[in-house]
């Protein structure tokens, strides 16, 4: 339990740019007052002890306002910045090195016993806001944006995001775990897909118009003469199952 507990505190030097001495992080850091209650309620708890595990899980939540069920398994170099209404259910799993923002919960979608939490493999990030809940699997390296709300099970080394979280590949490419504004937004490349086809509809309904009418050219509301520059009446029609939307389907209600 020790060298867990150094471990979860040496990662908020790597971590958190704000963490500047070690006494600032010992008696400032809710995250890491959190983990130290939660390792000796989960060592309580799987001796068996009834309800003294429950009372200092209780007692964490009051002081850190982060709720960790006895139950949960929690890897070492943990480490949940900030942490506010964080919650984590009982039986969920989280791997070596996870990085956890404030207001994430880990919790389930019903009433089912057993095994009815996430499992987070090593190196996840969950961004703020974030609700991954119900029995699935989240892989290693895997980054879950703020707000994001994951139902299905996420393979390692990708990026989900939105709701529900859809599955964005990141292939080759290294990103800091820090690094938010780096996260795809899978919504608006879809968007700007349709809007360029819509643009170049109205441009070909137009040539069309002026074709068969050149005396009486109707206007069309919306039509994307102030586009000309952005799309030519020579561009090829654009397939609404290109890559780009294409994925985004695929990811619907992961």
């Amino acid at each position: 339990m020790l060298s867990t507990l150094r471990a979860d505190f040496r990662i908020i030097f790597e971590r958190d740019p704000a963490a500047r001495n070690w006494l600032e992080v010992l008696f400032c850091y809710p995250g890491l007052q959190a983990l130290v209650f939660h390792r000796l309620a989960h060592w309580l708890y799987d001796v068996g002890l009834p309800f003294i595990p429950r009372l200092i899980s209780h007692i964490a939540r009051f002081l850190t306002g982060i709720e960790i069920h006895p139950g949960a398994t929690i890897g070492h170099g943990v480490f949940i910045d900030h942490g506010m209404g964080v919650v984590i259910g009982e039986t969920a799993i989280i791997g070596d090195y996870a990085l956890i923002y404030q207001g994430v919960t880990l919790g389930g979608t019903g009433k089912e016993s057993g095994k009815r939490h996430p499992t987070l493999g090593e190196n996840v990030v969950v961004g703020a806001g974030s609700k991954v809940l119900g029995n699935i699997q989240i892989g290693n390296n895997v980054r879950i944006g703020a707000g994001s709300v994951v139902l299905r099970d996420v393979p390692s080394n990708c990026t989900v995001v939105g709701v529900p979280g859809r599955i964005i590949y990141r292939s080759g490419v290294r990103v800091a775990p820090l690094e938010h504004n780096n996260l795809p937004d899978s919504e608006a490349e879809v968007i700007r897909a349709l809007v360029d086809r819509i643009e170049w509809l109205e441009e070909q309904i137009q040539t069309l118009q002026r074709v068969h009418s050149p005396e009486k050219t109707p206007v069309l509301v919306g039509a994307a003469n102030s586009h000309e520059d952005h799309l030519s009446p020579d561009a090829p029609a654009c397939n609404l199952r290109d890559k780009t939307i294409q994925q985004f389907l695929d990811g619907a209600g992961i």
